[in-house]
């Protein structure tokens, strides 16, 4: 099973204090008990990596370069794949809808990847399983 992962989850994971936390720590932990391949972006690194330096600091960055990051399958996004996604982002016409999301929709689709590790209402508007589901 390959299963998409956001920045929502994967800053949810590591931020104790995210009110995501248990939900996203029993969710985390049930994907690599299957063995599940973790397919992200670089563009979710990119994002996720500003969200914990700014609000965790550079040990928990360093943490995650060390810890997680040797776990994902990192979709490095190349001009093509930006351009669709800035072109889904546009045809939106979505303020709060980001370039990041729209650009990992596209990754999804080019790659045949149905679930999402998210935390992130767009990805089930998008038609995407989201994980974890709803009791």
């Amino acid at each position: 099973m390959t299963c998409f992962i956001d920045t929502s989850a994967l800053y949810a994971v590591l931020d104790a204090d995210d009110r995501n936390h248990a939900a996203a720590d029993t969710q985390w932990t049930e994907l690599l008990r299957q063995g599940a391949e973790l397919f992200t972006t670089n563009y979710v690194l990119v994002e996720t990596h500003a969200l914990i330096q700014h609000r965790l600091g550079l040990a928990a960055v360093r943490m995650f370069r060390e810890d997680v990051y040797p776990l994902l399958h990192v979709d490095w996004v190349d001009r093509e794949l930006h351009d669709a996604g800035l072109g889904a982002l546009l045809s939106a016409q979505r303020r709060p809808l980001s370039l990041v999301d729209c650009v990992s929709f596209e990754s999804m689709r080019r790659h045949g990847v149905r679930q999402a590790f998210v935390f992130d209402l767009h990805f089930a508007e998008q038609g995407f399983l989201v994980l974890p589901q709803a009791p």
